[in-house]
């Protein structure tokens, strides 16, 4: 008997690259579109995981692609776009969605898990009210669906504490935007084990999952622990509203957009959670210090003695 196959649309992210595996692991034989398949060789050693080159956004290729498959994961998302005017988001999210539950109808697919966000639906950001119409396309789509929505995800290669700490390595003082914002954010690998867990289990059709760890930090204290693991004395400075978004304007223009003023209004909504979508599955949440210290590449302790030594050389 062949092995289910799934559709995995952003299996070569941040959360993708993680779930491909443990899909494998278990497995599933498992499909991942890309839009350039030779940049994504780092899954090309999975025995079970094949890469193909698609464009996503296409009706005729998703339902090429999902033709005999037994589940679709959807996990694309942008935290920034382009523009200013939300339509970027609108693509990404609500559109592509729109289009992938009406390629999983005409293929004859019922089972569709999303990828969504704590929050989705409230609030100022384009990004949080994208992801809110995306999930109310799920909710209508009458496929066998859940929808999973994670505070902030981490891991070796974040976004978070990998991101502060690239910034903290350059400059001695860092003014902060939103810097009271508080967030549970929740590790990758638990992340995965919901996804997995869901995936063949019928009681979680129909369910949404918030994703959340134990931990709750405002922003200002993530930036500090990242400071602390990599032995650094960095000044916070929080800035006040205005200031604060002020600066995320001008980033607006800057190439890359570190920070947005989309970003700043997602911002203005804690992302800590309310009932325990992990506890919910059976998984055991991943407390930051289990898994930060070695990603950072830092001991606190060894930090100590090192600065001991040098003072004692000096």
């Amino acid at each position: 008997m062949n092995a289910p196959r799934i559709v995995v649309f952003g299996g070569t992210g941040f959360v993708g690259r993680r779930l491909v595996a443990e899909l494998v692991r278990r497995g599933f034989q498992v499909t991942v579109p890309s839009r350039n398949r030779d940049l994504r060789r780092e899954l090309f050693p999975l025995p079970g995981a094949r890469v193909v080159c698609a464009d996503v956004h296409s009706g005729a290729a998703q339902r090429e692609l999902l033709e005999g498959a037994s589940a679709a994961i959807n996990l694309i998302g942008i935290l920034n776009e382009r523009g200013r005017d939300g339509r970027g988001f609108q693509r990404a999210h609500v559109e592509f969605t729109r289009i992938l539950i009406a390629s999983c109808r005409a293929s004859g697919l019922r089972r569709l898990l999303q990828m969504s966000a704590l929050n989705a639906g409230r609030g100022e950001s384009h990004y949080l009210r994208s992801r809110g119409q995306a999930e109310d396309e799920v909710r209508g789509s009458g496929l066998d669906w859940t929808i999973f929505q994670p505070s902030v995800i981490f891991g070796p290669g974040d976004g978070l504490f990998d991101r502060f700490a690239g910034l903290l390595r350059l400059a001695p003082v860092l003014p902060l935007a939103r810097a009271q914002a508080r967030f549970a954010p929740v590790y990758a690998g638990d992340v995965v084990q919901a996804f997995a867990r869901a995936l063949e289990d019928p009681a979680s059709f129909g369910q949404t999952y918030e994703l959340y760890g134990p931990d709750t930090l405002s922003l200002a204290d993530i930036v500090r622990l990242t400071a602390r693991h990599l032995g650094l004395r960095r000044a916070v400075v929080p800035l006040p509203d205005a200031l604060g978004r002020a600066q995320a304007a001008l980033f607006d223009f800057v190439p890359g957009k570190p920070f947005s003023t989309d970003n700043f209004l997602s911002l203005r909504r804690d992302s800590v959670g309310g009932i325990d979508g992990l506890y919910r599955l059976g998984i055991e949440r991943t407390p930051i210090q289990a898994i930060v210290p070695r990603q950072l590449g830092a001991d606190p302790r060894q930090h100590r003695l090192d600065g001991y030594r040098r003072t004692r050389r000096a």
